[in-house]
């Protein structure tokens, strides 16, 4: 604990001033700080630190050299210096003079200890913020091995002149504030500043310009000179080169992207090319032909699933090795492997995976010239010659093993054994692998030694580079990027168990299981086969399709083993974090009497010490004092009274928690008056506990006191003090009783002394510890009773005298005559001054004139009073104090982690500074009224959903709106309080206005925190008297029809705030800065949109709020000029006012949208750090206290390195909506929980996946940003944040302290788009360099890590379901081709075959995949809920939607790969509780699930109908059900998760709307949702824009529906058995006469359905008689049976879909034939056919009963458990109340 002596006031003046409100804006316009005007009262100019940047930056103007043409203005500073001489905008300028004085005057701040001249900028901030600043800068002159041009003076004695410094420091702000588009090219702006830095030294220095004689002036200047003559160009290229990506359907290859461009800066050539000034008709840029332009720099992103094995050759190369080996070992069919290996056949045998290595090798190297070609030129020659040169090398390693390979078994074989000679060999063999693996040794080497391999790659000696040229191409990024030993040894530690796991499994029950059947299969004699066999009568065929799904599976499942062992590390680490150890309210209950210490010792800011590092002494002493804390040991941690000023500190933050989570009507007032700690009065003598932990305790003490009624005192108040809130129930109790009646009392009155006595006598028997001697316990039940019925009649404020005088006079009885054990006469009592003096006077008039009863007005009175009437009466242990599961979770997590471990908060006044940026673009900003109340075609509208998800939360809500003035009838909600009703509403959405509400506590909790930080005792004690007063003063002017029981509150200024002394709005705007990217708000304003007047409500409402946004001024002639325009809203004006005003080179989105949104705001932001928060998050008031101990982590290192990225965890939200909802919250949940906590320690590859986390903001600026903005290829654009960090050098932590809320998807389709988001996104990665270069820069094992947490998921996820395809076809395969019966012939039992083949699906179930969540939830709920949750999830069907998104995840990331067509799609966020049309959920799925599930579904048919294995219903069962359980997931889920999906009327209407739609012709404005045929060529966009590589792959994936036909048509009645490859060919005339027929009637309904309609019947006629008579024949006169014709169609219903999808990649040839016509027609049949095949079960389930009513129970169960009628909502029947 502190000390309590009083703090010291502030000496910076900001404690002069009195308790105030905000002070007023200044004349002219500022952001933050008016650093124009240094005399103005503003508070943190009250800093000295800020006066010292400021003055620093204004003093030496006048010695600097004059720039040409310019007269300097007296009130110049260096940066306005800077900006006329080097032509930067004036708002620029502006702008980052204000960015560079906040940041210096921080860090001075922060100086420990404070500096000796605090007027005058520190020389060790000043030079920490220019190395920081300028490391990437120095870093990329290094490797480039140019010198900087950053001069520094020498210094003289101790005179230190800054203004160089500033000046080097200040031009980098100002070319980076200017830059717009080239932000996202870091080394460009390196080139840019060495040159411009060269001039701004030789200015300085008054070089003499060797052209002209004169001394040097800047080549850039004038108005807007820099955009004009350096930007510009640059940005009009990378213009150019995006028009050429065709909107980003051209090939990556075909144009550069922001990093080809950055990249070109990455070797010496720019110098010679572009040079200085620049040379803008050089061939960089776009003024050059395209065919002599300079090309793709760095790296070609081709598109091919080859790309998985380039990036991570290292895994697959040990897998296949693996693989290879233990099928050698397992052939030789011993038991266990090391038998095997004693044998000298088999270890020679091993000797041939040197050669698959080297085979590998050669194939790698082949990939890389295959995909790189395009790089090499004239002046990268020598790239091209490695590649040719790795590729030689591969092969003569092949060589080289193969014929020393050969000759060890020509040798043995000669000799007939093994004898020295052979053995000779194979030395010499081991001689050539040794000479081998000589790259690899090394490479372990440097593993082991890690900070030596850092080492040599952070030389940038010509050496080095000659020595690592073959290995790698010489990168600006990816050096040095080994971890610690400590961090090696855990995550190395990690993946040696998994892969021993991974590699024995499959041994043992993957390959050996399988070699016993392979040998039978391939020694099977004479198959018959069905059909003609192409490839002769071996089976290895089909010994190749029975490996196929094994091989698949052995490759992915180190997936599942990753995930499995990952759980449980994560888990642990959450354990040893301390994570879930307060679960609920009751756990609370438990430590809260240890809570405020935790409080004190986390939140509250310690003395600073003189030496800032933290000792391991003092570390130590921390331990042993969070160990105190977390267990309650030693006296101080158990009993905080009320005189000390922790108690007080921590009851002024508590009760503000309480009251943010009543103004978000998360509880009611009365759960208010439960949990607030209300401030000491009545002379009460201990902790006033909330009522919620004293419940009971009371009651309890009373029995113990009856019990216990003749023991000593000691043993009664010994067994009461056991529980500390029983201690403190009864001595509150006792002073309330004691005050309330001496209150009640009038003062001066006989009785009141006689009360006083009675009182007196009672604290000298307890001093004495004489009560239990001296009076009667038993008695104490009745004076209870009597006590508890005057506090009733109190409370009610009825005013009813003459029973209050009963109950006095009864209590007075009570305890004068029967409570003491020795009874006295009344002499004795009127001696005492127990009883009246005038007995006369005692005839029943005791008490009658001396009552005084407390004005109905005294509200503060009436709380106290119904606080102690509830610690007289509770009964109950109050555990569902709070009602809402959301409040109880909040202070559930911010309880538990006060008792985690994180770094000491500082003074605000030292804390690192801030800013939060939140790109918004068109979404919700506030819920509209008509959006409120409009009904969908069930009936229901959006608020009536909201009130009955949310129903306590509704009730708290009217509740407060009553006492904010609004009558009691609810319906004039919409009158009176519209807008309080449409916030209410967005709180509950993904609204920007609940983004904003949560970000804002930042600024409240930083306004509290600098008013404790320092308030003295005195401050804080009468401040809490204060605010008792100031809410009693309050409530004493209203309205007197309300009712006077009404609980009473004013929130409009709430508790703290009312105690602010001035200086706390200084600190806080200080420290934290709010700015959201509205990129339309310009136009939204221009054209009157509520968005902008809703923008403008936000900003009125927080004044720390900014808004920046693209302003477009037409000049007219077809020109737009575009501007970054910051905006705040004038408190004093009352009115919207522009800051600053920056011009841009050209429309702001070049690359995604996104990033250049963020990119373009970033210049607006403050502070060290910058928090990326998305449209659809939310904070919390009692999280946001923690955010300063979060930001010192920035201090700490973690491994080798201080943190770059601080991860923090996420809540998501919207988990309570549906059951959907709740699926992909908890799969979410745990992955920003668990997952990450795994990723980042032991893993050490976290990268960054979602928004709350924070970036060190000087790092990142300098280095690209905060996300990439290519366009296609960095859609997932968070990532490559991440990604960038971690290949230039920076560390991403994790932190689960501290939380931020996030919003998910809720309806199926909404998750369905964000997962195909996700899924592209992942598709693209993979093309990208920047995972080529982590995996091949990474050592091992954190390769692997990387690998399996971002693209190997979606990869592994990808083969799971294509085993599923290669499993079915091989059974087909297997079943038509007759290898399977003459296996069952041959006594192979089926279920040596069956089994094994089946073993894949237990992992293909997914079980393990779910083991993240259930470990997760027991960690933080308890096991026994996990399992329970679980087990209610999977009675929910989650296993249907988890199987559907594997679905979705397959589909997207495949045809991204193979094809492209990644993009953004906008998924909404809104509620879902409307139906889904079946047409739409068609047209979503169609392609995606449907159609391969229906592909499927045949397939199984077809094997049920011909596999003599199928006719045992057990074994069919057992190798299909996994299959089978994915067909039906695939089809059935969206109807499942589709709210009223089985409702018979709807479907019979949802089926309508579809045949409508298939065929609606469509028109030239047509839209997909329309038109089908619109849909099915937006459908194909994708084979438009691939390669000659995608095509092919894609016709040739087509090719396996031709396979349904080959293998039926010998299996029909008319083939007579004949399996000649004749009957195959002559099947294909049945699809001709097919086709042919369809054409005849398509061209006679053509021709005369409209006006000749006879002669359109007389042809259907004509064919129908024609087929008939063709049927009766063949069944006449050949063996062709009835049964054909349905088995034919199984036959030549998929040879069409193939034939068309073949025909849609070979469109751009058909599309002008008459060909085309008929396959779109014929396209469209199909669609119909697959229509109909979905809704037939869709439509039998909706006409059974009862499936309506389970499908709404699945899907809004969670919703029933918190009171939601579910069933009024589908059907429409609104109740009437």
């Amino acid at each position: 604990m502190t000390s309590l002596r009083q703090r010291p006031v502030p000496t910076r003046g900001r404690g002069a001033n009195p308790r105030s409100q905000p002070p007023p804006p200044m004349q002219q316009v500022y952001n933050i700080i008016p650093v124009h005007d240094l005399i103005a009262d503003h508070p943190s100019l009250r800093h000295p630190e800020v006066r010292a940047v400021a003055s620093a930056l204004l003093r030496p103007v006048l010695n600097l050299p004059k720039p040409p043409f310019v007269t300097l203005a007296p009130n110049m500073d260096l940066m306005d210096w800077l900006g006329v001489s080097f032509g930067f905008q004036n708002d620029n300028v502006r702008n980052q003079r204000e960015n560079l004085v906040l940041h210096l005057a921080n860090c001075q701040m922060r100086l420990q200890p404070p500096p000796a001249n605090p007027d005058e900028v520190h020389r060790g901030v000043l030079q920490s913020f220019r190395k920081k600043l300028l490391h990437n800068y120095t870093s990329w002159c290094s490797f480039l091995r140019v010198k900087p041009h950053v001069h520094l003076p020498s210094r003289r004695g101790n005179s230190y002149d800054p203004t160089r410094e500033l000046l080097y420091v200040s031009l980098y702000l100002l070319i980076w504030g200017e830059a717009a588009n080239l932000r996202f090219c870091p080394e460009l702006l390196s080139y840019i500043y060495h040159h411009m830095a060269m001039e701004l030294t030789k200015f300085l220095d008054q070089h003499i310009d060797e052209f002209t004689g004169r001394p040097f002036v800047p080549s850039i200047s004038g108005d807007c000179a820099f955009l004009k003559s350096i930007v510009m160009p640059f940005y009009r290229t990378i213009k150019t080169e995006v028009e050429n990506s065709r909107n980003g359907t051209a090939p990556h290859s075909a144009w550069r992207n922001y990093d080809d461009i950055n990249e070109y800066f990455w070797s010496r050539r720019c110098f010679k090319t572009l040079k200085w000034p620049i040379n803008y008709e050089c061939n960089f840029f776009d003024t050059a032909p395209k065919t002599e332009r300079v090309g793709k720099t760095g790296f070609v992103e081709q598109r091919s699933f080859w790309n998985v094995f380039r990036s991570f050759d290292r895994l697959w190369i040990l897998l296949i090795l693996f693989l290879q080996a233990s099928i050698i070992v397992a052939w030789t069919g011993k038991k266990f492997p090391w038998d095997a290996l004693k044998e000298r056949d088999v270890q020679v045998d091993l000797l041939t995976v040197f050669i698959t290595w080297a085979g590998l090798r050669f194939w790698q190297s082949v990939l890389d010239a295959g995909t790189q070609y395009s790089l090499v030129s004239k002046e990268r020659v020598w790239l091209g010659i490695r590649m040719v040169l790795k590729s030689m090398a591969a092969l003569t390693w092949i060589v080289v093993f193969a014929v020393f390979y050969q000759r060890i078994w020509s040798q043995k074989n000669a000799d007939r054994g093994w004898y020295p000679e052979a053995d000779q060999r194979i030395v010499t063999f081991l001689e050539a692998v040794f000479v081998y693996l000589i790259p690899e040794m090394l490479s372990i080497l440097f593993f082991v030694i890690p900070w030596v391999r850092n080492w040599i790659e952070g030389l940038d000696w010509m050496v080095v580079s000659w020595l690592t040229w073959w290995f790698h191409t010489r990168t600006f990024v990816g050096r040095g990027l080994r971890e610690g030993l400590v961090d090696n040894i855990r995550y190395t530690l990690f993946w040696i168990v998994v892969l021993l796991w991974k590699f024995s499994f499959s041994y043992f029950l993957q390959i050996k299981p399988l070699v016993g059947p392979t040998k039978v299969l391939l020694n099977l004699p004479n198959v018959r086969y069905n059909w003609h066999q192409f490839f002769g009568n071996s089976n290895r065929f089909a010994v190749m399709l029975l490996w196929t799904p094994v091989v698949l599976i052995y490759f992915v499942d180190l997936q599942i083993w990753y995930l499995v062992f990952s759980s449980f590390v994560g888990a642990t680490n959450g354990l040893f974090s301390h994570l879930g150890e307060i679960r609920n309210m009751e756990q609370l209950r438990l430590r809260f009497q240890f809570f405020a210490s935790a409080m004190q010792f986390n939140l509250m800011p310690e003395d600073q010490l003189l030496s800032p590092k933290a000792t391991l002494v003092k570390k130590f002493r921390d331990a042993i004092h969070r160990l105190k804390l977390r267990y309650g040991l030693g006296q101080p941690y158990k009993k905080i009274e009320s005189s000390q000023v922790e108690a007080t500190r921590f009851a002024l933050i508590w009760n503000e928690i309480i009251i943010t989570l009543r103004e978000e009507d998360l509880i009611s007032d009365r759960e208010v008056e439960l949990m607030e700690l209300p401030p000491n009065c009545w002379n009460i003598r201990v902790i006033r506990w909330p009522c919620f932990l004293l419940c009971n305790e009371f009651l309890l003490a009373l029995s113990q006191a009856k019990e216990l009624a003749d023991a000593p005192d000691l043993w009664l108040w010994v067994k009461i003090c056991k529980n500390e809130y029983g201690r403190c129930a009864v001595i509150e109790a006792y002073d309330s009783i004691k005050h309330v009646l001496l209150t009640l009392i009038r003062y001066g009155t006989e009785e009141y002394n006689i009360v006083l006595t009675l009182f007196e006598k009672i604290d000298l028997c307890v001093q004495n510890g004489q009560l239990t001697a001296s009076y009667k316990m038993a008695v104490l039940q009745k004076i209870h009773g009597k006590l508890v019925s005057l506090i009733d009649l109190l409370v009610k404020q009825k005013n009813d005298l003459s029973q209050t005088v009963n109950l006095l006079q009864a209590l007075y009885e009570l305890c004068v005559r029967e409570f003491p054990k020795k009874q006295r006469p009344i002499y004795e009592l009127m001696e005492e001054g127990l009883a009246p003096k005038n007995v006369a006077a005692d005839e029943g008039l005791l008490f009658e004139n001396a009552i005084n009863i407390p004005d109905a007005e005294d509200a503060d009175f009436y709380k106290q009073l119904r606080r102690l009437q509830t610690i007289l009466t509770s009964k109950d242990s109050m555990h569902n104090v709070p009602l809402n599961l959301e409040a109880r979770r909040r202070i559930a997590f911010f309880s538990n982690s006060l008792f985690m471990n994180m770094p000491h908060a500082p003074n605000v006044e030292k804390m690192m500074a801030f800013s939060v940026l939140t790109p918004y673009y068109d979404e919700d900003v506030l819920y509209k009224k008509g959006m409120l109340q409009d009904e969908n075609e069930d009936g229901i509208s959006t608020l009536f959903y909201l009130q009955k998800i949310y129903e306590d939360e509704w009730r708290n809500f009217i509740e407060r709106m009553r006492r904010e003035g609004m009558d009691d009838d609810e319906d004039d909600i919409w009158r009176e309080k519209l807008r309080d009703l449409r916030l209410w509403a967005s709180y509950r959405g993904q609204t920007l206005s609940r983004t904003v509400r949560g970000m804002m506590y930042y600024y409240r909790a930083l306004k509290m925190l600098s008013f404790l930080d320092s308030a003295s005792e005195m401050d804080i004690r009468m401040g809490t008297q204060e605010i008792a007063t100031h809410h009693s003063l309050n409530n004493r002017n209203r309205d007197a029809i309300k009712l006077p029981t009404a609980k009473k509150f004013n929130r409009a200024v709430s508790g703290v705030s009312l105690l602010f002394k001035g200086h706390e709005y200084g600190f806080a705007l200080m420290k934290f800065t709010y700015v959201v990217t509205c990129q339309l708000y310009g136009r939204q304003k221009a054209k009157g949109e509520s968005h902008a007047e809703e923008i403008l409500f936000l900003m009125k409402n927080n004044e720390a709020l900014r808004v920046a946004y693209v302003d477009e001024v037409e000049l007219g002639r077809n020109e737009v000029e575009y501007y970054s325009v910051l905006v705040k809203y004038d408190q004093q004006l009352q009115r919207e006012v522009e800051i600053y005003r920056i011009r841009l080179p050209g429309p702001l989105k070049l690359g995604e949208g996104k990033p250049e949104n963020q990119n373009h705001a970033i210049i607006f932001t403050r502070g060290d750090a910058i928090q990326t928060i998305d449209m659809n998050q939310d904070n919390y008031f009692e999280e946001a206290l923690k955010m300063r101990n979060l930001l010192e982590e920035f201090k700490t290192n973690y491994g080798i390195r201080k943190p770059t990225i601080l991860g923090v965890r996420e809540n998501v939200f919207t988990g309570s909506v549906s059951s959907l909802a709740r699926f992909m919250s908890a799969q979410e949940t745990s992955f920003v929980t668990l997952g990450q906590r795994v990723l980042a320690n032991p893993l050490k590859v976290r990268m960054h996946y979602g928004h709350p986390d924070v970036f060190d903001r000087f790092w990142f600026l300098t280095r690209g940003g905060i996300s990439k903005a290519s366009r296609v290829i960095n859609i997932s654009e968070d990532i490559f944040a991440g990604f960038n960090c971690t290949l230039r050098g920076g560390n991403v932590t994790h932190h689960e302290y501290i939380q931020v809320g996030k919003g998910r998807d809720v309806g199926l389709n909404q998750i369905s788009m964000f997962e195909a988001k996700v899924a592209s996104g992942n598709g693209e990665q993979i093309l990208s360099r920047d995972v080529y270069r982590l995996g091949h820069r990474l050592d091992f094992f954190r390769m692997f890590s990387f690998f399996f947490s971002t693209v190997g998921h979606y990869f592994n996820t990808m083969v799971v379901v294509l085993t599923v395809y290669t499993f079915l076809w091989g059974r087909l395969y297997l079943a038509l081709s007759g290898v399977e019966g003459g296996a069952k012939n041959q006594s192979i039992s089926s279920e040596a075959v069956g089994t094994i083949l089946n073993q894949q699906f237990v992992i293909q179930l997914g079980l393990f995949t779910a083991l993240p969540m259930v470990v997760e939830n027991s960690l933080e709920h308890g096991f026994l809920p996990a399992i329970w949750d679980f087990l209610k999830m999977q009675l929910q069907l989650a296993s249907f939607f988890f199987t559907f998104s594997m679905g979705t995840r397959t589909h997207f990331f495949g045809r991204t790969i193979l094809h492209g067509g990644a993009k953004y799609r906008a998924t909404g966020r809104g509620f879902v509780v409307e139906h889904k049309r079946f047409a739409e959920n068609y047209r979503l799925y169609a392609r995606s699930h449907f159609v391969k599930a229906i592909e499927l579904g045949v397939i199984l048919a077809v094997y049920a109908s011909y596999s003599p294995l199928a006719k045992d219903s057990f074994v069919y069962i057992a190798l299909t059900i996994s299959s089978w359980f994915l067909v039906v997931s695939w089809i059935m889920s969206p109807f499942v998760f589709n709210p009223s999906g089985f409702d018979w009327l709807k479907t019979v209407y949802d089926f309508d709307d579809f045949i409508n739609w298939i065929w609606s012709s469509g028109g030239a404005a047509s839209e997909a949702n329309k038109s089908w045929e619109i849909w099915w060529y937006e459908e194909q966009d994708h084979l438009r824009t691939t390669g000659l590589w995608g095509k092919l792959l894609e016709i040739i994936l087509d090719l396996r529906f031709f396979f349904f036909q080959y293998g039926i048509v010998y299996q029909l009645g008319i083939a007579g058995k004949r399996t000649s490859v004749a009957v195959y060919l002559v099947s294909w005339t049945f699809m001709i006469v097919a086709v042919g027929i369809y054409v005849v009637i398509a061209y006679a309904q053509d021709k005369y359905a409209a006006k000749k309609h006879i002669y359109y019947r007389v042809v259907q006629l004509v064919v129908i008689v024609l087929t008939v008579l063709v049927i009766v024949l063949l069944l006449e006169f050949t063996p062709f049976k009835f049964t054909d014709l349905v088995t034919s169609l199984m036959a030549f219903i998929p040879t069409g879909w193939g034939l068309i999808s073949i025909a849609q990649v070979l469109r751009p040839f058909l599309q002008s034939t008459m060909v085309w016509d008929t396959v779109v027609s014929l396209a469209r049949l199909y669609d119909l056919l697959f229509g109909l095949i979905v809704i037939a079960p869709v439509a039998l389930v909706s006409w059974l009963p009862g499936f309506q009513a389970m499908q709404t129970r699945i899907l809004f169960n969670e919703a029933f458990s918190r009171g939601l009628q579910i069933s009024r909502i589908i059907s429409g029947k609104k109740s009437t109340a």
